[in-house]
């Protein structure tokens, strides 16, 4: 499979371009994450011109349109700022991103409620960092966390999910027929898509049985909807759901010990007292041990690199 190509604020990965030519060096992001994915980073301050050590800056007026202040003197960089966003914008995308990972409370590339003031001390609300609220006006539907949010563990897992989700689309169209790398995506990945939104799982099969006659509107039309299915939470009811639904591919294989054995993991997984990779481990090992090849194909059983253990939290 192709590498997901993830934009990602710069001080995450150990650059010193923070306001204090210091760092926010997040390690699962370089050292675990990073093994999977490639990175390009962004920095606005530096790139807009700003000197490293620099003044510290912040948010002020309305939540809705603030200016970007230095934090002591109120000196006004909203313009230099924004002069350079559309180029930088421009350039992100000729590099096919796959999902980006903002660096959280940042008034430049916060992702969301980063403090606004008032101008008398106080504050005003809160909004995006002005250049995370003009990237997501420009990606609307692309994977995006912030290294905050992403410590909360179905957060992760379900960011890095989307983020491998779109990079297996996009590499399942480009190669060879784009019919029947789409055919092959929504085949192998319909369960995955299944725990996240079935009505748009139903949905985006109408796309793919008309696709021969669509043409490349087809192919814009189920990313976008494909984008939206995975950015929904995959609960544990979603979960359960799809998992009795591989159970029945089973029922005619499966011993009654082996049967009562499995409804026994499902309960308790939708009881919290197991993580999803029990249930989805031993339905692997069926799914191999009889051979059932469209369930060894289902990237629900294996959406992600196995050393990442994001289905491992109950």
């Amino acid at each position: 499979m192709d590498t997901p190509r993830i934009g990602i604020s710069a001080c995450l990965l150990g650059e010193k371009v923070r306001y204090n030519g210091q760092h926010q060096h997040d390690r699962f992001l370089t050292e675990t994450l990073g093994k999977y994915v490639d990175y390009v980073p962004v920095c606005p301050e530096v790139e807009c011109g700003l000197p490293i050590p620099r003044p510290a800056m912040r948010l002020v007026g309305d939540p809705d349109s603030p200016r970007l202040m230095t934090s002591a003197t109120g000196v006004d960089l909203t313009d230099k700022m924004m002069k350079w966003v559309p180029g930088r914008l421009k350039e992100l995308e000729n590099e096919d991103l796959d999902g980006f990972i903002f660096k959280a409370r940042s008034p430049s590339s916060g992702m969301e409620r980063v403090k606004v003031y008032n101008g008398r001390g106080g504050m005003a609300g809160r909004a995006p960092g002005m250049f995370a609220k003009a990237f997501m006006e420009d990606f609307p539907l692309l994977p995006v966390e912030d290294d905050g949010r992403l410590h909360d563990p179905n957060l992760r897992e379900n960011f890095i999910e989307r983020i491998f989700t779109l990079t297996r689309y996009r590499e399942a169209i480009r190669t060879g027929s784009p019919a029947r790398g789409l055919v092959a995506f929504h085949s192998q990945n319909k369960l995955l898509i299944m725990s996240h939104s079935p009505s748009l799982t139903t949905e985006m099969g109408r796309i793919v049985a008309g696709a021969g006659k669509s043409g490349k509107a087809a192919y814009s039309q189920y990313e976008e909807l494909l984008l939206r299915a995975i950015k929904l939470n995959a609960t544990i009811p979603k979960h359960v759901n799809v998992l009795e639904h591989i159970m029945g591919y089973f029922k005619k294989i499966l011993t009654s010990e082996e049967k009562r054995e499995l409804l026994e993991i499902i309960s308790s997984f939708r009881q919290t007292h197991v993580p999803l990779i029990v249930p989805v481990t031993i339905l692997s090992h069926y799914a191999r041990k009889y051979e059932v090849s469209y369930l060894i194909d289902q990237y629900y059983l294996h959406p992600h690199p196995l050393e990442l253990k994001l289905r491992n939290h109950a």
